[in-house]
């Protein structure tokens, strides 16, 4: 028999994602009374019930959430009167308000929202951004210092200013008034503003508690519009902003972000301002017809908040991933690596040839920020494998620092090493010889703001929360940093916690995944933080076809045999060239798509999960004892079983003349001969072997049932 392990021989390839799955617990009776009771498919039902819904009410609020009674702002923001009234004398007495905003995009879409109202109200208002690349986050004294030199008077700070005591103590000195809205979390002592909008600061139960900064902007904005009688014509494009902003900044999509981000993605299609009408054109996205907006309606644009008014009917809507993957990014590049007055005179312009010009350059700084994400992440990985990846299970976190990487883009980077590797990655790059300035993304169970206070002595700046945080320490600290994080992650991860988490809803057969499944989960939509998009698996599905695609994607065909009919759809896995070629068997997580070409619309799979079918992990993790069998195929005798060669088992396939097929878990190439010296290399995802390897498998399992 042929005794080596099929790697020495087959060329060196990744395995299959090394990925996690949590499947949610399965309520099939819950659902199908759910079902019932509020006129939905149990596959919504569970869906639902999977998001933390239990009665028909909770059901009825999330998919009509224009049925919520809002309270008014000012029942809830204890300093909404007197910013109000702030703003008001501002505007009577003309005196001159300035924005502090933020270069991302919830702090860029704030303040263009700002801009815009303030301006439509009457009042005299410029804003100042801080530079990314030499002051970081957030209001500091220079800007303070700018503006009092400028008469102004009031400064608003949006997304941004709820840790900024000096600057602010420093604006009150010089006798300006301050007004801070932002959404992070609130520090020990806060700093002494005139007034402070903040989410965090109000009650849990409140439905603008998830609200990200651009919706604190849009209160107050609506607030003051309602309180001068100045409603009409204003709320619909700061409902566009808001909307933009509030998917960019992965803001949770429950409570009233779900009702206001619901409409505005049926109004941004449509809307009049000119720079979201450039960004759509450039972003070459199409909006579509939404069945599910149609049949519950939307509420009109012009509405107050928390007193709703008439319904209108609007058929075409943009998606959540819409603004995700096509706008959001192309806002958020300038941020990254670009000047931020770009997005701001593209959002507040009124002119559509400037907005046309501006949303250009936002599309060339994106295209040069794919590339250079690109082109550090290709360096990141070549730089992990050759130092790091023989000791990641024992250190437990991945500490990347490199010279002359972008540190604008670097966070991206570091989500797709997380994603890769399934560990917190803290990823720098040098400003100087001397210095070191990073960002840090997490798994579940890290939290990235705790393990920077771990390290604080080490550190200049931190900051963050659970799942992210940026940072800058010493060059000379780097080691201690990595001794001390490389601690922190062993008190609090196991090992099996480092693979990558991956959430799936339910398990699904190819025949039901039709045009008719995809309008009913529209139900759920707008989908994003804390309510996910659904994820579906199918177990032992065919790889029939497979190629690589574009910069490394795998474009295939899955098929499925049910009542001995076959099943195909069409998959796309992004970025997955490295796993290429996937096994010709394997279980699948996916997504459901809809697919536009020449006028054709199709549902089509987004692959983000693979493994190998149950049945075979479990033969190859602990092969019986007594494994080998004896079947037919074609009127042809083979004998079969599970053989340890090395650390792994193998499977082995004989026939009557003598000759071994032998496969390993997660390979695609076996080997084929009597000898391994004298064996070939074979594609075993080629029918003629994977037809073999199934009916070896069938005769196994059976063996095993009777043992």
């Amino acid at each position: 028999m042929l005794d080596r392990p099929v790697s020495e021989l087959s060329k060196p390839r990744r395995r299959l994602p090394d990925q996690r799955w949590q499947i949610y617990p399965q309520k099939p009776e819950f659902a199908q009374n759910l079902a019932v009771l509020t006129n939905l498919s149990p596959i919504v039902s569970q869906l639902l019930i999977n998001r933390g819904m239990e009665t028909p009410e909770q059901v009825q609020a999330f998919l009509d959430p224009e049925s919520l009674v809002l309270p008014s702002p000012l029942e809830d923001f204890p300093d909404l009167a007197i910013s109000l009234e702030l703003l008001q004398n501002a505007i009577a007495s003309q005196t001159k308000i300035a924005i502090c905003g933020d270069y991302d995009a919830d702090g860029m879409t704030s303040t263009a929202l700002l801009l815009r109202s303030l301006r439509t109200l009457g009042a005299q208002v410029d804003y100042a951004i801080p530079s990314r690349m030499h002051e970081g986050y957030g209001i500091n004294k220079r800007i303070v210092e700018e503006f009092h030199s400028e008469g102004v008077g009031l400064i608003l700070t949006v997304d941004n200013g709820i840790s900024a005591f000096e600057p602010v103590a420093r604006a009150r000195e010089l006798g300006l008034a301050v007004i801070i809205t932002d959404h992070h979390d609130i520090p020990q002592k806060l700093p002494p503003a005139n007034a402070i909008l903040n989410p965090k600061l109000i009650d849990e139960s409140s439905p603008y508690r998830g609200v990200a900064g651009v919706g604190v902007a849009y209160i107050l904005a609506v607030s003051l519009a309602q309180q001068l009688g100045q409603t009409k014509g204003l709320i619909q494009p700061m409902l566009a902003l808001f909307t933009l902003g509030t998917i960019a900044d992965l803001a949770p999509l429950t409570g009233v972000n779900r009702r206001w981000v619901k409409r505005g993605l049926q109004h941004l299609p449509k809307s009049n301002l000119p720079g979201i009408q450039a960004l759509i054109q450039v972003g070459g996205v199409q909006a579509r017809g939404d069945e599910g907006a149609g049949e519950q309606g939307s509420r009109g644009a012009e509405e107050k908040i928390g007193n709703p008014k008439s319904k209108i009917q609007n058929p075409k809507s943009l998606k959540p991933e819409d603004i995700g993957f096509r706008l959001g990014p192309r806002i958020n590049a300038i941020g990254r690596i670009g000047d931020p007055q770009t997005v701001i005179e593209l959002l507040t312009t009124d002119d559509m040839g400037v907005a046309l010009e501006r949303a250009m350059q936002c599309e060339q700084v994106n295209a040069y920020r794919q590339e250079m994400c690109q082109q550090i992440e290709q360096e990141a990985i070549a730089y992990v494998e050759t130092e790091f990846v023989t000791s990641l299970q024992k250190d437990r976190v991945l500490i990347v620092v490199q010279p002359n990487w972008h540190h604008g883009v670097i966070g991206i980077v570091a989500s797709r090493l997380v994603e890769r590797y399934g560990v917190p990655v803290f990823i720098g790059t040098y400003e100087d010889e001397e210095h070191i300035r990073g960002s840090a993304r997490s798994i579940p169970e890290f939290h990235v703001f705790e393990a920077l206070e771990y390290c604080h002595d080490l550190l200049g700046k931190f900051g963050g929360h659970k799942a992210a945080g940026g940072f800058s320490l010493p060059a000379e600290n780097l080691q201690m940093l990595r001794s001390r994080l490389i601690e922190f992650a062993n008190q609090c991860l196991e090992p099996q916690h480092l693979k990558p988490l991956l959430k799936i809803d339910a398990e699904v057969n190819l025949n039901h995944l039709n045009q008719q499944l995809y309008q009913q989960l529209n139900a759920l939509h707008p989908c994003g933080m804390d309510n996910p998009d659904p994820v579906f698996w199918t177990s032992n599905v065919q790889v029939v076809e497979q190629k690589i695609v574009g910069k490394g994607h795998i474009k295939l065909t899955v098929a499925q045999t049910i009542d001995n009919q076959q099943y195909k759809i069409k998959a796309i896995a992004w970025r997955w060239g490295d796993y290429f070629h996937l096994p010709s068997r394997v279980d699948i997580a996916y997504k459901l798509r809809e697919n536009y070409f020449n006028g054709n619309t199709s549902i089509e799979l987004e692959l983000i999960g693979v493994r190998l079918p149950i049945q075979l992990q479990q033969f190859f993790v602990s092969p019986p004892t007594h494994s080998n069998t004896t079947f037919e195929y074609n009127q042809r005798h083979y004998t079969c079983g599970f053989y340890k060669n090395g650390i792994e088992a193998e499977l082995r396939i004989k026939n009557s003349e003598g000759k071994v097929l032998v496969m390993q878990p997660g390979h695609i190439i076996g080997l084929l001969g009597t000898d391994r010296q004298n064996a070939k290399e074979v594609d075993i995802s080629q029918p003629l072997y994977d037809n073999i390897i199934q009916a070896a498998l069938q005769a196994l399992s059976v063996l095993s049932a009777k043992l």
